[in-house]
């Protein structure tokens, strides 16, 4: 499956003033799918196939479909597959250890396939359409977090990082979670990207990198950290810490992916 999918050229810009008139373009209904499929032929994100309705979504029906949740038994903090079926463990042995500030996590699947494409589109391509409708998934799967939180805090990215990017893609992914957003930290270091870091660098990595901002105020609050991708969860611990040390009454994590670090269990026969 392509993780990037490029257009013919001397489209791209057509494409993108298509995609930033949503409003008469979704006026014309079917007519507009037909106009933007003859003269841009644009294809899905995720898979290259040409798009049958390019008005309203960058992604096709059956890759969207093709998103599968995390099926249980699985730590409920992490994400990563429990060695029992005979009973739920609450947390893995790892969050035990390594975790202590998170209560709960979620997140809409594994970072692998249609998800790891949409999400590499969104965050190094700027396809920044895709948030939304991935901002929904996330309220979806992740109700057990969100039903009683009372705000969510985006992890931030340090501002000559976000400079560069143009934006923060786990502020983005907030939009449809259907609670208040606070800024509440700040980063304070220009870490190294985590993406090729062993776990044990990781932590390192984003040891005291964020601080509660100025004026911030989270006491007794139970708050939603959102990120785009969990690896390690080293990034989500260090924000939890300075929210617990700011008077939080809970600390809980919602991602659009996770990548799991250990294999699922077999099951017994």
């Amino acid at each position: 499956m392509a993780a990037r999918v490029l257009m013919r050229p001397g489209v791209s810009v057509l494409w993108s003033a298509a995609r930033i008139l949503p409003a008469g373009l979704r006026i014309l209904g079917s007519g507009a799918d037909g106009v933007l499929s003859v003269v841009l032929a644009p294809a899905c994100v995720a898979c290259g196939h040409p798009l049958p309705a390019p008005a309203s979504s960058l992604v096709c029906s059956g890759c969207w479909d093709s998103i599968r949740p995390l099926t249980p038994p699985f730590c409920a903090v992490c994400g990563d597959p429990v060695l029992s079926w005979r009973q739920p463990v609450y947390r893995c042995a790892e969050c035990v250890a390594r975790r202590p500030h998170i209560s709960a996590g979620r997140t809409i699947g594994l970072y692998d396939g249609t998800l790891r494409a949409l999400l590499q589109a969104l965050k190094y391509d700027g396809r920044r359409a895709l948030a939304r409708p991935l901002s929904r998934l996330m309220r979806q799967r992740g109700a057990a977090v969100l039903s009683d939180a009372d705000c969510i805090v985006p992890v931030p990215l340090h501002w000559r990082r976000r400079w560069r990017r143009g934006f923060n893609q786990a502020l983005d992914l907030t939009s449809e979670l259907g609670l208040p957003v606070r800024h509440a930290l700040r980063r304070r270091r220009h870490t190294r990207t985590q993406t090729d870091l062993p776990a044990a660098a990781r932590q390192r990595n984003v040891r005291d990198a964020f601080v509660l901002r100025r004026g911030a105020q989270l006491p007794g609050l139970r708050v939603v950290l959102v990120d785009d991708v969990s690896t390690t969860g080293a990034t989500l611990e260090a924000c939890a810490r300075v929210v617990m040390a700011a008077g939080a009454a809970d600390v809980r994590t919602l991602t659009a992916a996770r990548v799991v670090t250990r294999r699922q269990p077999a099951r017994p026969r």
